[in-house]
């Protein structure tokens, strides 16, 4: 008997060891898949949040999400923060998510997933809240700039987390500006300014500030346009490169300025334009019907605004009618006046060389001419006649001393 119940006792043992060593596995097992994953997440402000809480393994547990101040919002599916913006998505058993709309940058902080086990075990997951930028604004310039004023553009954004990146665009191309950072709160407010002294060629121009952020898919931009004023500008313009008589000429003040220059004055060699009706001035254009001599000299015009006056001069010089012409613009001409002094020198050369050439002729033919006298005349001694004392000087040329005579 005894030793039966000592077999039974040693059978229980058994038994109860290994329902031991099962239970231990499966608790193992449980304790490892009941822990909570959670993700960290990123939104832009004024976005939705979705918060999400998972276990591989639940036996009915409870989660709960907290806020950074350690409130509990959500207890399994019972709402424990009165909190519109904040509602349930899904609660199960292996899942607990909360959505917070209209998220605000004082949502931003670390939130709790728990799971009531024994011992408590939780996970965090950080909330990050983008602050969006303010669309920028220029400031510092009053329309209109004068021209050689220095003037300020500054370009402002605030709201903006993290601080936001401001660009300048000077047309198309981009310029350097200096930028300041300021903390508002949890947000940061951003300038940049550009200073610079205008002139005529800032007239029209385009500043652009471009304002760049991680929450903004485009960035922000905001142009300001200049408006510079300036003293004018003249030039004249011809209608012909050769005026002769009888052709109908005009010329034209083309002026730039800002404001633009108005009236045009015309006038002729430091007076007023002639009275005839070959002459006719409308606006900026002055034209002669039909040229002659007696339209030649300097014609001016002349215009203001309020930032100046200014004058172009065009000298003109009617050729002849049928004149081939020089191949330089007579304007050039006309202010420089023909070059006498040129002209005169080439004539002066010319001259010059003509005489030479004479001089050096006459010499050498009157060399040669003494040269035949002298040989007739060594043959004239004892001949009779001319044709003999040629003769003769032929023959003795060989043996006697040429005889020359040289003229001065």
């Amino acid at each position: 008997m005894m030793l039966q119940l000592r077999l039974i006792f040693i059978l229980y043992s058994l038994c109860a060891s290994v329902f031991k060593v099962a239970g231990t596995k499966s608790k193992a097992k449980g304790s490892q898949g009941q822990f909570p994953i959670t993700q960290n997440v990123t939104v832009v402000e004024g976005g939705t949040a979705n918060m999400t809480c998972r276990v591989d393994y639940n036996d009915n547990t409870s989660l709960q999400w907290s806020n950074p101040a350690q409130q509990t919002l959500f207890f399994g599916d019972k709402k424990a923060l009165r909190d519109h913006r904040i509602e349930l998505v899904r609660a199960s058993s292996q899942e607990l998510t909360i959505r917070i709309n209209d998220v605000s940058l004082s949502d931003e902080g670390q939130y709790t997933c728990s799971l009531f086990t024994m011992p408590v075990k939780t996970t965090k997951a950080f909330l990050t809240v983008l602050g969006v930028p303010s669309r920028p604004e220029i400031t510092g310039f009053a329309k209109p700039a004068m021209e050689k004023d220095v003037i300020t553009l500054t370009c402002t954004t605030s709201g903006s987390k993290p601080a936001a990146n401001i660009r300048w665009f000077r047309n198309d191309k981009e310029v350097q500006g200096t930028m300041e950072v300021n903390a508002t709160g949890k947000s940061f407010t951003v300038k940049s300014s550009l200073q610079f002294q205008v002139n005529k060629q800032d007239d029209g121009v385009a500043y652009t500030c471009s304002v760049e952020h991680v929450s903004l898919s485009n960035p922000y931009m905001t142009t300001e346009v200049l408006e510079v004023h300036y003293a004018p500008q003249l030039e004249i313009t011809h209608s012909l490169i050769l005026p002769q008589e009888g052709q109908y000429f005009k010329l034209e003040c083309v002026s730039i300025g800002n404001p633009i220059p108005e009236p045009v004055l015309w006038s002729k060699d430091g007076g007023e334009l002639p009275d005839i009706e070959r002459m006719i001035v409308e606006g900026r254009e002055l034209t002669i019907t039909i040229l002659n001599k007696t339209d030649n000299g300097t014609y001016r015009c002349e215009a203001s605004n309020h930032m100046g006056t200014s004058f172009a001069e065009y000298l003109l010089f009617v050729y002849a009618k049928d004149f081939p012409g020089p191949s330089t613009d007579p304007n050039a001409l006309g202010q420089h006046g023909p070059d006498h002094a040129l002209i005169g020198g080439v004539v002066a050369v010319v001259v010059f060389i003509t005489l030479c050439l004479i001089i050096v002729l006459g010499r050498y033919l009157a060399r040669h001419k003494g040269t035949y006298l002298t040989h007739e005349a060594k043959g004239s001694e004892d001949a009779p006649d001319a044709d003999t004392a040629i003769i003769n000087a032929e023959g003795n040329h060989v043996h006697a001393e040429e005889k020359k005579e040289y003229f001065i």
